[in-house]
């Protein structure tokens, strides 16, 4: 039994654990509809789930539409990593804003505020207005200023998707006023970082990436007070966007390492990015473990740790594709946070859609540190990083330091 006071790491093992039917691991339930009582019990089981209000006890579940309980178990243990009244979970990241974003839009209030940098995808629908929203793009400093009487949200993500950039949440929660805050903690994961905590109102993980952690579900969740939640339950209801049962289980077993995983894949980020700073093909690390990275102190008020992603700026459109190209060891692939290391060029994948003046410089490459031994990571990227001098024929292979 969890005690109010348990550390995170015990709330990660034993988190959604308390209703199992006497396993001792989550089973995992199939079914797509559930017995129900009689024509009024069922019924009315079908309108407090429809509106998207919890099960009540003894009532049935109806559909998995509405209710599953394995993806029940994974939103509690969620929530409770992230401080939060509850937690909804989707079918992927981007399911999970869009419900979000429908929600802020059918209460009449469809004006976002978003910081750049963000995730790709997100700058993508938001720029579009594909859902109904309209978006108004500032920095940290100027949230205040560019909200209006019709913003239902302001959006940011910290670190930020690709080159690391750190947000002052409780600056911003501070000037968003009456204003909703939805912070992507997707790169930190609730280990690092809990946004709940520091004021904002609504936290989103893709939890396809560090919360899956092995590169082989999709998943998408949203964590705040029980009122938002009922509202992104009754969308997930009417729009399908609901998490499959072995997918939920999949999640729920990747929050019980979750700590571990991040801690051990931070660790040897932090190595990463201190020896590449100084390679001479390297133009510049984003890292915010690095020094002066950091000019606001958010880590260790903000932040645990800087996490297992970091950025390099090698230059331009060529050196990238040559670095990347060159990898072995660590994959070049999207996504992020698995226990192997992938690399990707941003400009070209992720934020392709982005606007040209928000879009990544061509010469950035973003790394996913994974479990390999740092060593042996060191030695590929390296190696990598001297095969792109080679190609490139700058004046670093002809001064003879291009390998090292």
């Amino acid at each position: 039994m969890l005690t109010d006071d348990a550390h995170l790491e015990t709330r990660a093992v034993h988190g959604g654990m308390s209703n199992l039917g006497g396993a001792h691991v989550p089973p995992i339930d199939f079914s797509t509809t559930f017995p129900l009582p009689d024509i009024d019990g069922g019924g009315d089981s079908y309108e407090n789930l429809a509106t998207g209000h919890p099960l009540e006890d003894g009532a049935s579940a109806v559909y998995q539409r509405l209710w599953q309980p394995g993806v029940a178990r994974f939103e509690e243990s969620l929530a409770d990593l992230e401080y939060a009244d509850a937690a909804v979970a989707f079918s992927t990241g981007m399911a999970a804003l869009s419900a979000v974003l429908i929600a802020a839009v059918r209460a009449g209030a469809g004006h976002v505020v978003a910081l750049r940098p963000l995730y790709g995808g997100t700058d993508h629908v938001l720029e579009s207005g594909f859902l109904g929203t309209s978006v108004t793009w500032c920095d940290a400093h100027e949230v205040a200023g560019a909200i209006s009487s019709d913003t239902g949200l302001v959006i940011l993500e910290s670190p930020a998707n690709p080159t690391l950039q750190l947000v002052d949440i409780a600056d911003v929660v501070r000037q968003a006023g009456r204003v909703p805050v939805l912070v992507d903690n997707t790169f930190a994961s609730p280990v690092l970082q809990q946004p709940l905590r520091h004021g904002a109102t609504l936290v989103l993980h893709s939890a396809t990436k560090l919360i899956g952690g092995h590169g082989d579900v999709m998943g998408g969740v949203v964590a705040g007070p029980e009122a938002w939640m009922i509202r992104l339950r009754q969308v997930r209801a009417l729009t399908g966007g609901l998490l499959h049962p072995f997918a939920a289980y999949l999640l729920h077993r990747g929050l019980r390492t979750l700590p571990i995983r991040v801690r051990a894949q931070q660790q040897s980020a932090a190595l990463v990015a201190a020896r590449l700073e100084s390679h001479p093909a390297v133009r510049a690390v984003f890292y915010p473990g690095l020094p002066g990275h950091d000019p606001d102190g958010l880590i260790g008020r903000q932040l645990a740790g800087p996490g297992s992603i970091l950025a390099l700026d090698l230059g331009d459109f060529a050196a990238a594709r040559a670095f990347t190209e060159a990898c072995r060891l660590v994959t070049h692939a999207v996504s992020l946070g698995g226990v192997d290391s992938l690399v990707q060029h941003p400009a070209s994948l992720t934020h392709r859609p982005v606007a040209a003046e928000a879009r990544p410089d061509a010469g950035i490459v973003r790394l996913s540190i994974g479990l390999e031994h740092v060593d042996d990571l060191l030695s590929d990227l390296t190696r990598a990083l001297g095969t792109r001098v080679a190609r490139s024929g700058t004046a670093i292979l002809a001064n003879g330091r291009g390998g090292q």
